[in-house]
């Protein structure tokens, strides 16, 4: 009670605080809605002045109240000047500013105070859920910018990510029900991409790239702000969704590429009302491509307009849909076999052709998807603004999945033969009918007040989160057989026996006769006990409270402290969680170098586990899962932004994992004294050392181990963990006088250390070898269009991913796209 009064006290102070000073802000574009950096921003015979900063915004505060000829100047355009108000204790929020080039300047005059860091992004105000620039931020995330993605023509989710240091894809989108994207591993710990704009985001396959605005990588366990269904103890990929602005402009581009890429996207944006206060915004992509291997496909649309009004200075909305409608095969993955000891230990024993997919264009699954999301944004007063947020998004899966799994310990049992090279593989299909809906409505009280002179930046937030999984899909029935190897005499020898043991047909849906159907896959299904679908409806409720407040004790020093409740409940159990959160930030040069550290939480909800005692069954509760992460390091932006880079040190520990402890077949209890430990460095830096060179560089390493937990895996790596190092790099330099003006190039790539996607005591160790891919790009650039040629892999290098699966990787790629803007 004496906190909540104290609290009530803060807010009633801030409410009703007041000053004869006023504020101004807006955004300064050009023509083609490009924003202008750097741009000087004047209240004429005045010292209220600053510059536009990367995203073309500006601000000004503490103007006293009166009438202003706001100034603005960029070399090259046309001055632009406008009568302003300012009101005490008021922000005037000025529409774009639109400036116009002068084209006699034009000619000859050379741009000085040009950004040159474009591939920097210095905040993200999903991170923290209110306004913070990352050097004050003592959490590390990592912000992909669509700069990036349209340089290095980006055409999937999965190559954006590779900007980011410390992420490694484990695990290919599958496209089944509840399953997901593709699995990445963050800090020793599997993570999908689940949010959008900050709110869940559900899907069934990658996001498509044409409506991303920014990716943000955020990393650590996360729960206090994010809750627990949608993050993983390493951290959580968030994507920003372009957003409408208020004017014309827009562009149209065609990509064209090997496999028979090809992809067609658009942008358009435009105001709506002679007032220009409403506008509404279309991305629209259609992608079809091969694979690198002897069949699989990707065929997809995406549509996505978005809508927003700007009803007055203090009331805003804003409405983002997205609908998806994806049509692919399986990826391939070679699942090794988890219940006996290893036949192969490497690529190289496997001798496996990564030419080869074990599947057919006539077994696809589609993944229908849509988000909605509607926000509302209220200017109470000058300190507190309301947010209002609510999303739907549904994820289907309509069609065949199936994997392959190793069986080669069966194989010889009842073919009595041993197979003395590779491995024999049987594939599973099921037919997925599932749909997945998300419903999430939050409630935000955002603030920035002085209690006695010390700043407060404070969110108050309520969420709700519902889930429901309904799942029509039928059981896993076996569909031939494939052999990995390089001698398939023994695979031949057996094939009769193991169709007699799995109960299907020779030459009907078998690898071994080169025939995989539909039809094939549905005469297995119906030998399963149980054929048809298995229903099942499963559902999920999260109610939440959360707080968070950054103290700047001094304009140097700042603490973050936030907490939040979660109340869970499902078909069966509920828990109640509490998840803290403390950063410290101090800045020897302000804005400029800073040290944090902070101690963060995350959790999982456990349900109940069934126990035995001489013989008797009883349920036991269990505590929820909790990983704590403690972390330090340091935040650069120097050299007027030229250069940005984080460096830190994080160790992750996770508690009260369950561990089922056997005592005989009459008696068995759980324990919750596993523990995983995760620790490691990451180091990312953005810079731009001379005017037209912009790089993005990381490096990582982890090292994580399971403590405490299931004898098999004990003491050792996690599967999930990916590789221990990790490096990433792109440089691009654009030629800016001469005859080259214009025309630039791009080089880069990634490097992965070895990875033991498979690491057991009992059945052995699988690692996929380490691996650099080297990328390279020729592109010229101008206002109007870009014309971009892009070479991946050039080496044509053979590398893998995996978690306790062995999944093959794209071979060379080249792409040219073409893109005009207007």
């Amino acid at each position: 009670m004496k906190k909540l009064i104290i609290l009530s006290f803060i807010m009633l102070i801030s409410v009703f605080a007041n000053a004869q000073t006023g504020s101004i802000s807006g955004k300064v574009v050009s023509k083609n809605n490009h924003p202008i950096s750097y741009a000087n921003i004047q209240l004429n015979k005045t010292n209220y002045k600053t510059i536009t900063d990367k995203n073309g915004y500006f601000k000004i505060e503490n103007i006293k109240t009166g009438v202003y000829i706001l100034s603005i100047k960029f070399l090259g355009y046309k001055e632009y000047t406008s009568e302003i108000i300012i009101n005490s204790s008021k922000t005037t929020t000025l529409s774009v500013i639109t400036l116009i080039e002068n084209q006699e300047q034009l000619k000859e005059v050379v741009l000085e105070g040009h950004k040159q860091n474009k591939f920097l992004a210095k905040e993200s105000q999903v991170v923290s859920k209110m306004p913070l620039k990352d050097i004050e931020n003592p959490q590390v995330y990592n912000s992909i910018s669509k700069t990036i993605l349209e340089e290095q023509i980006t055409t999937n989710f999965d190559d954006a990510l590779k900007n980011v240091s410390g992420i490694d894809k484990l695990w290919e989108s599958t496209g089944r029900g509840s399953d997901g994207a593709g699995y990445f591993s963050l800090r020793g710990f599997a993570v999908q991409p689940t949010m959008i704009n900050g709110l869940p985001g559900l899907t069934n396959g990658s996001p498509d790239p044409a409506n991303i605005e920014s990716i943000d990588v955020i990393k650590g366990p996360s729960g206090t702000l994010f809750g627990s269904s949608l993050i993983s103890y390493g951290g959580l990929i968030n994507v920003n969704t372009k957003k409408p602005y208020y004017s014309t402009g827009g562009n149209i581009s065609y990509t064209a590429g090997t496999y028979g890429l090809n992809r067609v996207t658009a942008d358009y944006n435009t105001t709506i009302n002679k007032e220009k206060t409403s506008a509404i915004r279309i991305n629209t992509a259609y992608h079809n491509q091969n694979s690198f291997q002897d069949a699989g496909f990707k065929k997809s649309f995406f549509f996505a307009p978005s809508f927003a009004y700007k009803a007055n200075d203090r009331l805003s909305f804003n409405v983002n849909t997205e609908f998806y409608n994806g049509k692919n095969t399986n990826q391939t993955m070679l699942f090794l076999d988890r219940s006996a000891a290893l036949r192969v230990h490497n690529i190289d024993e496997l001798n496996y052709d990564n030419t080869k997919s074990y599947t057919s264009n006539d077994l696809y699954i589609e993944t229908p998807t849509y988000s909605l999301q509607g926000q509302i944004n209220y200017k109470i007063n000058d300190v507190w603004t309301s947010q209002t947020v609510a999303s739907r998004s549904s994820a289907k899966s309509d069609g065949y999945y199936s994997y392959l799994y190793e069986v080669t310990s069966t194989a010889e049992t009842i073919g009595g033969t041993a197979i003395n090279n590779g491995i024999i593989l049987s594939r599973y299909t099921s037919k997925q009918n599932s749909e997945t809906i998300g419903t999430d409505i939050q409630q935000n009280f955002i603030s920035d007040f002085k209690v006695a002179g010390i700043r407060n930046r404070l969110i108050i937030g309520l969420d709700y989160f519902n889930k429901m999984i309904i799942n029509n899909s039928t059981g896993y029935a076996n569909q031939g057989f494939a052999y990995v190897g390089t001698n398939p005499d023994e695979f031949q020898s057996m094939v009769n026996n193991l169709h007699a043991y799995f109960g299907t047909p020779k030459g009907t849906g078998t690898y071994d006769s080169g025939v995989l159907t539909q039809a094939g896959a549905d005469a297995g299904i119906a030998t399963l006990a149980n054929s048809g679908a298995q229903f099942s409806q499963t559902k999920q409720e999260v109610y939440s409270a959360y707080a968070s407040d950054v103290i700047n004790i001094l304009p140097q020093l700042s603490a973050m402290a936030s907490l939040r409740v979660d109340r869970f409940s499902n078909n069966s159990y509920h828990q109640v969680s509490l998840s803290p959160k403390f950063g410290m930030v101090y800045q020897p040069v302000l804005n400029k170098v800073s040290l944090f550290a902070n101690f963060m939480d995350g959790f999982s909800n456990l349900a109940p586990v069934e126990e035995l005692t001489d013989g008797v069954p009883s349920n036991k509760s269990l505590n929820p899962e909790h990983a704590t992460q403690f972390e330090v390091g340091t935040k650069l932006n120097l050299f007027n932004e030229k250069l940005s880079a984080t460096f830190s040190y994080y160790d992750i520990n996770v508690k009260d994992k369950s561990l089922r402890i056997d005592v005989d077949a009459n008696n068995y209890y759980y324990s919750q004294n596993g523990e995983q430990n995760s620790k490691g460095f990451e180091a990312s830096i953005t810079a731009s050392p001379i005017r037209g060179l912009n790089i993005i560089a990381g490096y990582s390493y982890n090292d994580s181990k399971l403590v405490e937990g299931d004898a098999d895996f004990k003491g050792r790596r996690p599967e999930s963990s990916g590789p221990e190092s990790l490096a990433n790099l792109w440089a691009s330099y654009k030629f800016n006088k001469g005859k080259l003006n214009n025309f630039g190039l791009g080089f880069g790539g990634n490097y992965a250390s070895d990875n033991k996607i498979f690491n057991r005591n009992t059945a052995g160790t699988f690692t996929i070898p380490s691996y650099t891919i080297i990328n390279s790009s020729l592109f010229y650039d101008v206002n109007d269009f870009r014309i971009g040629l892009k070479l991946d892999n050039i080496t044509n290098k053979s590398y893998y991913k995996g978690w306790s699966t062995i999944s093959p990787q794209n071979k060379r790629l080249f792409s040219v796209n073409f893109t005009y803007r207007f």
